[in-house]
């Protein structure tokens, strides 16, 4: 079993292993994940040491936090650190076939957005008996932001959010019902704006801080080590392009976003190193930056990612990007 590092999460007593399982896979719209796999995956990565879990209503509609109760609902609570979400809320779905929202889970559900004060208590109740777990650990508000709901309905559902559910998560953090609160999202301004006005642990930024991203070294990031508070990095090989795939943000990627990626995967084979395995490392690099959690779809693939994690990586890969200008100069490396 790898040894895994720890770290902090914000001014927590919280600690997270560095690499954590990421979930959203088991309820994925692209390809289906069965319950046999989703087990398999929450297994193998307990199997390894890894003991931080990321999951949330959403993913699968309800199935995600199932099978993460499901396969560690016997170990110990306290060796391993939960994350689920609230915003969403699942209601039954009474149209003609399956929700637009179902994607492969086969669940008879349609989501409701409700970031209020009683939307996330009832989120939090809701989530108690999918995951049939007693404890949640970190909370994150999913999905606030332009990027999920358009510009209209975002700021509708910021304003409940910054009214009344905020003062829900921060009642459940003072309550002990939660160690650490957050918002997870794929965008960095919706942070940025909650952090005007909440006082947060912890961030789950999905696809934004990666080997091919940097734009959060201009502001986001310094603002949480000022503030004491973690980044958790969501989607470390944006969707999929950083490990030999063609999709970036869940979408085919543009032929600029391919030419970079084959730019970067040109100078990690120049040093003999697996273009993943750098973009697993790079994120790691930052302290602000608790743990990093990929989405496995299977098993295998969670196996055959596990060495690439902790590979050697020559300290000339990381100069050669940034002399390419394929790496922000100021970006922290792995050392």
């Amino acid at each position: 079993m790898p040894h895994w590092e720890t770290r902090q999460v914000g001014r927590t007593s919280l600690r997270v292993t560095t690499v954590g399982l990421g979930t959203a896979t088991m309820g994925a719209r692209r390809f289906p994940v069965t319950q046999a796999d989703a087990l398999s995956i929450i297994r193998a990565a307990w199997d390894a040491g890894i003991r931080y879990v990321d999951t949330a209503p959403f993913y699968g509609l309800g199935v995600s936090e199932h099978h993460v109760g499901d396969a560690l609902r016997h170990e110990d609570r306290d060796s391993w650190v939960l994350s689920t979400k609230v915003g969403r809320l699942l209601r039954p779905y009474k149209g003609p076939g399956k929700s637009q929202d179902s994607g492969f889970s086969g669940m008879p559900f349609e989501v409701v957005y409700d970031y209020s004060h009683d939307g996330i208590m009832r989120s939090i109740e809701d989530s108690y008996q999918r995951l049939g777990l007693a404890k949640h650990d970190i909370l994150f508000a999913h999905d606030l932001g332009v990027y999920q709901h358009g510009a209209e309905a975002a700021a509708h559902h910021m304003k409940a959010f910054r009214d009344s559910g905020y003062r829900a998560m921060d009642e459940l953090r003072r309550t002990g019902v939660c160690r650490a609160i957050g918002l997870g999202v794929n965008e960095k301004a919706v942070i940025l704006e909650a952090m005007e006005f909440g006082d947060f642990d912890v961030f789950l930024l999905a696809g934004r801080y990666t080997l091919l991203e940097q734009a959060p070294l201009d502001d986001l990031l310094p603002l949480c080590e000022q503030r004491g508070a973690s980044i958790v990095v969501g989607g470390p090989l944006n969707s999929g392009i950083l490990a030999g795939r063609d999709t970036w943000n869940y979408a085919t990627a543009p032929a600029e976003i391919v030419e970079r990626v084959t730019r970067i995967q040109a100078v990690c084979d120049s040093h003999a190193v697996p273009l993943s395995a750098a973009a697993f490392q790079f994120p790691l690099a930052h302290k602000a930056v608790c743990a990093i959690i990929p989405g496995p779809r299977n098993a295998g693939e969670f196996s055959e990612n596990l060495p690439r994690f902790t590979q050697p990586i020559p300290p000339a890969l990381w100069s050669d990007l940034k002399s390419a200008g394929l790496l922000r100069q100021d970006a922290p490396v792995p050392t």
